[in-house]
């Protein structure tokens, strides 16, 4: 480890001879140890000790030094993320270090931070999940997923849900992958449209001018899908019309449901990509044709979707859920994704889409860019 100068960080002699040990790794002792060391370096050494065992277990303990990483602070918007200074986290046998170029902003960073996503502790919380960086001990440019704390110098992440980037990308791109197309390729998969039968199927498409919104557009046209794709602006759907989107719909200039039958002669779509929640789930089964399916995977609107199973009934139809975090568990799944993803990429047929790049300081603003629905693509923090 070495100081925020990149010099060696001095650490007291547990001795007591008065000596400074140079520490430029982590400092593995015994438990004792930790404790003559700690009361060495009392007001001195700004670190933190990660103890292995339970009370009187304990049997070993490693000192870490502060990096930086994007904070959430307490529950709340944008307005609740600091960059502060945290202890680095420990590699052990399931995971492995990371050192962080870039992260990728996703909704359910935004829900995170408001407490709204399942499963996450609470502040304060080293935030983010998608990132690109070096794995330490390899040297391998790598991009990743995590439950939480990308957005740091370092992050401890599973082998398994670490993939090396392609050539030709740089850090930014390969952080606007992970999430994003993995969450767009489960959509297709669950939705049906994987195999050659599928070709010309109907899809909607919501918030298509978003990080997983185009990244599922270019997977449709890979897939030879029909696609509708719902966003506040024209100029967004002029741009993403440029990746493949057949059918553009602004939203505030016209109701989309009426739009979708409208131009599918009252048929409706074979399936729905949904991530808003609230009323959007109930116009989204309206939308489809009989033996339709709606891709439940997120809440951007913080509302609870709202549905009547009544509405399925008739048309046959169902709703299915879509969860990454849930996903990412089984790594034949993952693995299998991958395969099929890597190829394409290797093929030139899929490019993540980056709108706007910021450093750390200014993580806050890129949690108001996806907001307030001001990003096309995905937004990237600079890390390192």
């Amino acid at each position: 480890m070495k100081d925020e100068n990149g010099a060696p960080h001095p650490l007291p002699d547990a001795s007591g001879s008065g000596k400074l040990l140079t520490v430029t790794e982590p400092v593995y002792t015994s438990y004792k140890g930790s404790k003559q060391l700690e009361r060495s370096c009392a007001g001195g050494v700004v670190g933190s000790w990660s103890r292995h065992g339970t009370g009187s277990q304990v049997a070993s303990a490693c000192y870490t030094l502060p990096m930086k990483a994007v904070v959430i602070t307490r529950l709340g918007g944008p307005e609740v993320l600091e960059l502060r200074e945290v202890p680095e986290p420990v590699a052990d046998s399931n995971k492995v270090l990371v050192r962080v170029k870039a992260g990728g902003l996703n909704f359910a960073d935004l829900m995170t931070s408001q407490g709204g996503y399942p499963g996450t502790p609470k502040p304060p919380l080293v935030a983010g999940r998608e990132f690109a960086g070096v794995e330490e001990g390899t040297g391998r440019r790598v991009m990743g997923y995590t439950q939480w704390a990308a957005f740091a110098e370092k992050t401890a992440a599973a082998p398994n849900l670490l993939w090396t980037v392609p050539d030709g990308w740089n850090e930014e791109q390969a952080a606007a992958f992970p999430v994003n197309y993995f969450t767009a390729y489960f959509a297709y998969w669950e939705a049906g449209f994987l195999s050659d039968a599928s070709r010309g199927k109907r899809v909607l498409i919501h918030a298509v001018a978003g990080g997983v919104g185009t990244a599922a557009v270019q997977i449709g046209r890979i897939l030879s899908a029909d696609m509708y794709g719902t966003s506040s602006s024209d100029d967004k759907l002029t741009r993403v019309k440029e990746l493949g989107l057949q059918h553009g719909i602004n939203y505030k200039e016209r109701d989309y449901e009426e739009a979708v039958k409208d131009l599918t002669h009252g048929e409706g779509v074979d399936a729905v990509f949904e991530m808003l929640g609230g009323e959007h789930t109930a116009k989204s089964i309206r939308c489809l044709r009989d033996f339709g399916k709606v891709i439940q995977y997120g809440t951007a609107t913080g509302k609870q979707p709202q549905l009547d199973v009544r509405a399925l009934y008739a048309k046959a139809a169902c709703v299915q859920g879509l969860w990454l975090t849930y996903l990412s568990s089984k790594r034949e799944l993952m693995n299998q994704a991958w395969e099929q993803l890597s190829a394409w990429v290797a093929e030139g047929k899929l490019q993540p889409v980056v709108g706007h790049v910021l450093p750390a300081q200014q993580a806050a603003e890129g949690y108001r860019l996806l907001q307030e629905r001001k990003n096309f693509g995905k937004v990237v923090l600079k890390i390192a």
